[in-house]
């Protein structure tokens, strides 16, 4: 089985982020000495590196899965997290990266492309890092954002500055053991080649590739055989050598009816504009090789249709590659092809970057639009506000909701992002659903405006909130009412005193005492005068 993968869907995720950690320093007569809670660690990325040695996608094939490490959570005394190492996975050169719907995120052309497939996860703070002079001892830490997952598709187009295509045979793996040092499996079998080969040729001062095409045959464009499955391979190439075989023992073939056959496929085979070149595969440059020419029989039918496809426009060569007869002067045809051609495309990236190199100048721009947006949506026919933006919805990962301090900073934090005017100014009353982030990973609060600002200024115990706590809060008729009932007592307590003093309560206690005091003192002097 040929050991060759060209396409493949690879689930990449990036690290985990770690926890912050949340730690209060403690020495002998200190039993407070202050947050000493390290920050976790950062999760590693998974990048797509090109490293010019890896020719196939077939280790991904076998294991879609690529996970990069995840970041340490962070300790007391100040011991922060390590980051996760990133997670470099090889490439072939002229790999495509596309998400699942068939969109471009990269092309790999050059050897130390790198493209960032899934980022790692941001490490939360500790709380040392969250105190500051009016938040001196912080009860909660942020928490770690989990790294981006996604599927991606990888394609890989062969970077081969020549072609050659024909059908099975025809002589094409051939012609590449003789001009280049590739060796390629050869037999005279149809579909002997099952991967695209590359070899690479000189020609004087000119260095190219060439590929091998797997064989085609009628309606490879459409999916038959093994030639639809590596014309993407064809893409990238600035010139096309059909390689006609001349002796075929083959019923109805010959050099004429090969080509033409050929040629209808790579007319109706629509390039994919990813490949970086967007003309049709038949209008490139195409020369036309008729191969076996040591038989003498495929000398003479090259000679009777050698004018055929001159007359036609294109440049014929008979060549051998059993005697290597007519190689160098297709070597040398094929140089100057691929020379013109990257002259063209040098013409073409110079024009591009002075076009690029404009400079404008810079305008206004209201940061906090920038950073999130609220969209006014109805849910059973009541308002539902959802904040939408990097930032809310990094805040809303990293925050611990069983920590009440912890959801009074982010609180905080949403006041000062100006979420709270900007729902002041969408008409959002208290007690509306406010939604933060999209459906899949949102969370829903039931807004309450008093519940912002002012968290540094709370003389509630570490790891609590007092904003959260319900306060009931009397009405204005309630205070009424309190107010009369306590002037009513107090009416009825001044008529009872004056009650008991007009009975004359008061009086006697007042006699009594006065004679208690009469009697004592008495007593006193009647045991200095004994």
């Amino acid at each position: 089985m040929a050991e060759f993968v060209d396409r493949v869907v690879l689930h990449v995720s990036g690290g985990h982020g770690g926890h912050g950690c949340v730690s209060v320093r403690r020495e002998k007569f200190k039993p407070l000495g202050g947050p000493n809670g390290g920050n976790g660690g950062n999760g590693g990325d998974v990048i797509l590196r090109v490293d010019g040695q890896s020719t196939t996608l077939l280790e991904y094939h076998h294991s879609p899965h690529q996970h990069a490490p995840n970041g340490d959570i962070g300790r007391g005394d100040m011991h922060h997290g390590f980051n996760g190492d990133s997670l470099v996975l090889s490439v072939p050169q002229g790999t495509v990266v596309k998400d699942r719907e068939g969109n471009v995120l990269a092309d790999l052309v050059r050897v130390g492309d790198e493209y960032i497939a899934a980022r790692g996860g941001q490490g939360g703070l500790g709380n040392a890092a969250l105190a500051s002079t009016k938040r001196k001892a912080p009860g909660f830490a942020l928490l770690g954002i989990p790294g981006d997952q996604r599927d991606i598709m990888l394609e890989l187009k062969s970077i081969a500055d020549v072609a050659l295509v024909g059908f099975p045979s025809a002589g094409k793996s051939s012609l590449i053991a003789a001009i280049s040092a590739a060796r390629p499996k050869i037999a005279d079998y149809p579909f002997t080649t099952l991967v695209p080969n590359l070899g690479v040729v000189e020609a004087g001062d000119t260095r190219f590739t060439v590929a091998d095409v797997p064989g085609l045959i009628e309606g490879a464009s459409q999916g038959k055989g093994l030639g639809h499955q590596f014309l993407r391979h064809v893409e990238r190439s600035s010139a096309i050598v059909h390689v006609l075989d001349c002796a075929t023992l083959e019923p109805g073939r010959d050099p004429i009816t090969d080509f033409n056959i050929i040629r209808a496929e790579l007319e109706n085979y629509q390039v994919d504009p990813t490949a970086g070149v967007t003309v049709p595969l038949n209008e490139r440059p195409q020369l036309i090789v008729l191969n076996k020419i040591d038989v003498l029989e495929a000398r003479e039918l090259a000679d009777f249709v050698r004018e055929d496809f001159e007359k036609m426009g294109f440049k014929v060569f008979e060549i051998s590659t059993a005697s290597h007869e007519g190689l160098r002067q297709l070597t040398f045809a094929m140089a100057e092809i691929v020379a013109a051609d990257r002259a063209a495309r040098e013409e073409v990236e110079e024009t591009k970057v002075e076009e690029v190199a404009v400079i404008r100048p810079k305008g206004f721009r209201n940061k906090k639009q920038q950073e999130f947006f609220i969209r006014r949506e109805e849910r059973n026919l009541e308002p539902l506000f959802r904040v939408i933006g990097e930032k809310p919805e990094r805040w809303i990962q990293q925050t611990d909701f069983n920590n009440d301090e912890a959801v009074g900073y982010l609180a905080d934090r949403f006041a000062k992002l100006g979420i709270e005017d900007e729902l002041f100014k969408q008409g959002a009353r208290a007690g509306d659903a406010v939604v933060i982030g999209e459906a899949n990973d949102s969370v829903i609060f039931d807004w309450e405006p008093t519940m912002v600002g002012g968290a540094e200024l709370l003389s509630s115990p570490r790891g609590t909130d007092s904003r959260l706590d319900e306060i009931i809060r009397p009405t204005r008729s309630e205070r009424k009412a309190q107010y009369h009932e306590r002037m009513d007592a107090k009416a009825e307590a001044r008529a009872e005193l004056e009650a008991e003093r007009i009975a004359g309560v008061w009086t006697e206690s007042v006699e009594a005492k006065k004679r208690e005091r009469a009697a004592k003192k008495k007593q006193q002097e009647e045991s200095r005068g004994e």
